[in-house]
């Protein structure tokens, strides 16, 4: 049980924490919350995404009303469901002023905190509070949220900052036509670079030199593997959950089999197959892989083909040779046609298509990623786009590269060739 007086300590140095030292907020692109619903809004996401700013922010807009307690924080060890009940109370106490007043309370880490479900419903409905609560585990998706919070939640995802994002921290003002053009573009061409390598946690975009951004990461990855995944779900074979890492981590935009893994690991150290199936269903569970399956009108052939599979940030990914930096563009066109929040398969006849994307009213737009355009891989990208487009009955396609700009006509397909970093700049939700 924690004292009344501790927690009054705690509400205050938070407070002066977020107004004094807390500077720098960009602002997310896409969030929506609920004005009249009572909802608990719940942040969710890989950790390290940005989560715990978006609710400094929230903070300091409305500080006056504000409650801000972060559940990892150490003095808040022996917090129990339990202490949520007098809460209200402390807070009146500090700030009398508010009684009868709508309140907000932002709950960081929310998840280590068993039964707080209940209560947030409860103060949602009944207590006139507003609540945000954030969380880096599954634990807090919406899939894995209590019953007893169904249909009383507003779930939001939180994802590492995207390119417009990242060039906002960078100071760029994104709604600037002009930036495309002159010394603008090259700049914007730098930091993209910059993105492609180091991706976008906002705590890397912050940091200046390569060696921490590198240890940064490297932490980041070490969090994510045993917080995550071993202690989240209790894992016991570690070397099979080290060696699957290494695998995904290292095959982003790639087709992965789990039969082809098994078959290739199983001799060398002892696990199941069905151990490994319930590992990689952690990883997608945890949010830092996902995986996209084959456009097919049969969904047993969807199933029976291997899916593609995406890391959740570039900064993640294990690059090995110099051709990675192609699978590195296309797992950021994945990021950001995954933001616009449409349906996303991969085509494949006798050529590959990287991307069908099925928007909500149900049109579909066919692309192509690819570094650039070269003499060995042309024919074999504008066919593999080309192909899609007729089993479709489309009339037009996208290739995305990194810096070429182009609009041909191949067999009737009207082909836009278009950098990556300039498609980026464009709202988030906008094709």
């Amino acid at each position: 049980m924690i004292s009344k007086s501790i927690l009054k300590d705690i509400i205050i140095s938070n407070e002066e924490f977020i107004t004094k030292q807390v500077k720098q907020i960009v602002k997310r692109e896409n969030l929506s919350f609920p004005e009249k619903l009572k909802k608990a809004v719940i942040l969710y996401g890989v950790r390290r995404s940005g989560k715990t700013h978006i609710l400094f922010d929230l903070f300091k807009k409305h500080k006056d009303r504000s409650l801000y307690l972060d559940f990892e924080d150490e003095r808040l060890i022996d917090f129990e469901v339990k202490n949520f009940e007098g809460l209200k109370d402390i807070f009146l106490e500090l700030k009398p002023e508010l009684v009868d007043k709508e309140l907000i309370f932002l709950f960081d880490e929310i998840q280590n905190i068993k039964g707080w479900e209940r209560y947030c419903r409860r103060i949602v409905e009944r207590e006139n509070v507003k609540v945000f609560v954030s969380g880096s585990s599954s634990r807090v998706m919406p899939l894995e949220i209590h019953t007893s919070l169904r249909g009383r939640a507003w779930s939001t995802e939180v994802t590492p900052f995207s390119f417009r994002e990242h060039l906002h921290l960078k100071g760029i003002n994104i709604k600037d036509k002009k930036i495309i053009y002159g010394s603008k573009k090259a700049l914007i061409k730098k930091y993209f670079t910059e993105y492609l390598k180091w991706g976008g946690f906002p705590e890397v975009s912050l940091l200046k030199s390569d060696f921490e951004k590198r240890k940064v990461i490297k932490e980041y990855i070490e969090a994510m593997f045993f917080k995550d995944l071993v202690e989240r779900f209790n894992i016991t074979n570690i070397h099979l959950l080290k060696t699957l890492t290494e695998k995904l981590f290292s095959s982003f935009s790639t087709k992965f089999s789990l039969t082809a893994f098994y078959k290739q690991y199983q001799q060398k150290f002892p696990f199941s197959k069905d151990t490994l199936f319930s590992y990689y269903h952690h990883f997608l569970e945890s949010m830092l892989v996902f995986e996209i399956k084959k456009f097919s009108e049969s969904s047993y052939k969807r199933l029976r083909n291997p899916a593609k599979i995406y890391l959740i940030d570039t900064g993640i990914c294990k690059k090995v040779t110099s051709a990675d930096w192609g699978r590195i563009l296309e797992n950021i066109v994945f990021l950001e046609l995954r933001r616009k929040g449409d349906e996303i398969y991969y085509f494949t006849e006798n050529r590959e298509c990287d991307f069908i994307v099925k928007d909500n009213r149900g049109k579909l737009f066919p692309y192509q990623v690819t570094l650039e355009l070269r003499e060995e891989n042309r024919e074999r990208e504008i066919t593999g786009l080309t192909e899609a487009c007729k089993r479709l009955k489309i009339k037009e396609g996208t290739i995305f590269t990194y810096d070429e700009e182009d609009s041909i006509a191949v067999e009737g397909i009207d082909i836009k060739i278009v950098p990556v970093w300039k498609w980026l700049l464009l709202p988030s939700r906008q094709s």
